[in-house]
C-alpha cells in the first residue's frame, strides 16, 4: 500500500524516513507541507487519522512558536488554522496509510507501521 509522507526538506528525521522507506522497497508519495501547506480540512483529517489532538502535532521547540505562540491560549480550532498558515510548527514526518497515520519518530517505529 501506497505511504503518503508529509515532509519538510529540511528536517533531517523527515528526510532520514524517506531515507529508510527508499531503502526498504516501500511506495511513498512526498507531500511538501512547506511548499503546499495543509488546509484546515487536511489537518482535521490527519488528526483523525493520528486519533490524536492537534496538541500533539505543534512542533513547540520551534523559534515560531516560543516568539509568537508559547502559553497562547488557544482552542483546537484556532491551532488548526495556526497550523495551516504556519506548516513550519506541524511535527514531521506524518505517515498515513489508508485510515491510519503515524509521526515518523523515531525512524525505528516507522519499521511497525509500514509492517502492519
Amino acid at each position: 500500500m501506497l505511504v503518503k509522507v508529509l515532509h519538510n526538506g529540511n528536517c533531517s528525521k523527515s528526510n532520514a524516513v524517506l531515507e529508510y522507506l527508499d531503502e526498504n522497497g516501500v511506495p511513498f508519495e512526498i507531500i511538501n507541507i512547506v511548499e503546499e501547506p495543509l488546509t484546515v480540512e487536511e489537518i482535521k483529517t490527519v488528526l483523525k487519522k493520528l486519533n490524536q489532538n492537534v496538541f500533539h502535532i505543534i512542533r513547540k521547540n520551534e523559534k515560531l512558536y516560543l516568539e509568537k505562540y508559547a502559553g497562547k491560549n488557544l482552542s483546537e480550532e484556532e491551532w488548526i488554522k495556526v497550523l495551516s498558515e504556519n506548516p513550519s510548527l506541524i511535527q514531521r514526518p506524518i505517515l498515513i496509510k489508508g485510515s491510519v497515520a503515524m509521526l515518523g519518530r523515531p525512524v525505528e517505529n516507522v519499521k511497525y507501521f509500514i509492517d502492519k
